[in-house]
């Protein structure tokens, strides 16, 4: 998502998938801290600001499949800290006009903000925190996916180190705020790109995989195009691609709740 892209943003141990553990290396590796930090940059804070459009696909269980079809905007207030995000959705028509805007508090401790305008019910609603890990229109994205969860919110642990990836484990401070026991990330060695997240339950059981299935260089920045969600209970999944992909484009002062109801060119175009 755009989210240094991601999606988004969004992972475990990765089996025959990454190359055998090197314990010789392992040592070698960055602190845990300083991988979490690169990775969270390089998946959310590629350049000042940035804009994509996005096609999302999601396919249910027995193969019936939905689009949609939306800009994304963000905006950094600090490199590595807090952030804005404006989604403006083109299609279809039962969710167009319809606009989402976050104010993300990095490090604060604080929730961060968010905003979702219903054109249908010309009403603008603000979801609470409690509601974060709750579906993001419909697909197998949550609500914290789009702009990342905070770091703080979670221990980490670096559990393998491979020839290409570190995986990280992330256990939440507050198990009872969260539907997940813990998620493992493996971030690309080189780019700090996450590639694969696996979310497992209270009992140990992986439910939820998400994966960056592809991964460009644009305007300098390893940017993830296309990513993968998949519900491993329900069988269902959603596919981002993302297009139009471009950094330090100049956002204005846009992420203000009164521009939900009207957004300016620069998330509609």
């Amino acid at each position: 998502m755009l989210r240094k892209m991601s999606v988004t943003v969004l992972l475990l141990s990765l089996g025959t998938a990454l190359a055998a553990p090197v314990t010789a290396r392992a040592q070698e590796a960055p602190d845990v801290q300083t991988i979490v930090n690169k990775a969270n940059v390089a998946a959310y804070y590629q350049g000042d600001d940035g804009r994509a459009t996005v096609r999302m696909v999601i396919t249910a269980k027995g193969g019936r499949t939905g689009e949609r079809v939306f800009n994304i905007v963000r905006k950094d207030v600090q490199d590595g800290g807090d952030q804005k995000y404006f989604v403006y959705f083109q299609r279809p028509a039962d969710v167009r006009r319809m606009a989402y805007m976050v104010h993300k508090h990095a490090g604060t401790g604080k929730d961060d903000d968010r905003w979702l305008y219903l054109p249908a019910l010309d009403l603008v609603r603000r979801i609470a925190a409690g509601d974060k890990r709750t579906s993001f229109v419909g697909s197998d994205f949550l609500y914290e996916d789009v702009s990342g969860r905070s770091l703080e919110e979670d221990t980490h642990e670096l559990a393998q180190t491979t020839e290409t990836h570190y995986v990280i484990k992330n256990v939440p401070k507050k198990p009872e705020t969260v539907e997940f026991g813990y998620y493992n990330v493996a971030i690309d060695k080189t780019t700090f790109i996450p590639m694969k997240m696996e979310f497992y339950d209270k009992q140990g059981k992986l439910y939820r995989t998400i994966e960056s299935t592809k991964v460009e260089t644009i305007q300098g920045f390893p940017t993830v195009t296309q990513s993968v969600v998949q519900d491993h209970k329900s069988g269902s999944k959603t596919e981002m691609t993302f297009s139009n992909v471009r950094y330090n484009i100049g956002v204005g002062e846009i992420f203000e709740e009164r521009y939900l109801r009207r957004p300016p060119q620069e998330v509609t175009k």
